[in-house]
């Protein structure tokens, strides 16, 4: 391959980075999913996730985007089968791959989805660190989830019912969050 044909290869992927980046910007999300797990240290399991949404008829799209980052899957969405989704539930996936993707090449997107991004980058990486293990961090965690997608409205529990879930068990007599009644 001459230098000539590198190049141009090089363009058709660059293009289809921002091409990829605009269809993320109108047909995908992020969320922080919060699930009541019996095991979790404080009673939820905190879960980073990214979604991109293409009716079926357009899945090659999906199947692209799927072969670029190389790790999800693609399932019609619950309740409507016309619908595909390509979701990336991986934390590791999400911090190696999509976080730097998005880092990268939504730059141009709306301000409400950029400040969505910084608070599921902080969250992602928050988790990475092992912050759920501790209380102070777990809440940090459940204010970042409730502040993203328009505050939290889209959720079946609201944040003080959560918020008291976590703390019913804790007392701070000793200054350590790891301390049972």
């Amino acid at each position: 391959m001459n230098a000539d044909n590198q190049q141009e290869r090089l363009c058709v992927t660059e293009e289809y980075k921002w091409f990829l980046a605009g269809l993320i910007e109108g047909e995908g999300s992020i969320c922080i999913s919060l699930k009541t797990h019996p095991t979790a240290k404080f009673g939820f399991y905190i879960d980073p996730k990214f979604f991109l949404y293409q009716h079926k008829s357009a899945r090659e799209l999906l199947d692209q985007a799927k072969a670029f980052f190389g790790t999800g899957n693609i399932a019609p969405k619950p309740g409507n089968e016309d619908v595909l989704v390509y979701k990336i539930t991986s934390r590791r996936s999400i911090v190696e791959k999509v976080i730097p993707f998005l880092e990268r090449y939504m730059r141009y997107g709306s301000d409400i989805k950029r400040q969505n991004f910084m608070m599921f980058k902080e969250a992602t990486l928050a988790l990475e660190n092992k912050a759920h293990k501790t209380l102070e961090g777990t809440k940090r965690l459940v204010d970042l989830a409730y502040s993203t997608n328009h505050a939290g409205k889209q959720r079946k529990r609201k944040k003080e019912e959560v918020m008291q879930r976590i703390l019913r068990d804790y007392t701070p007599n000793s200054g350590s969050d790891t301390e049972k009644i």
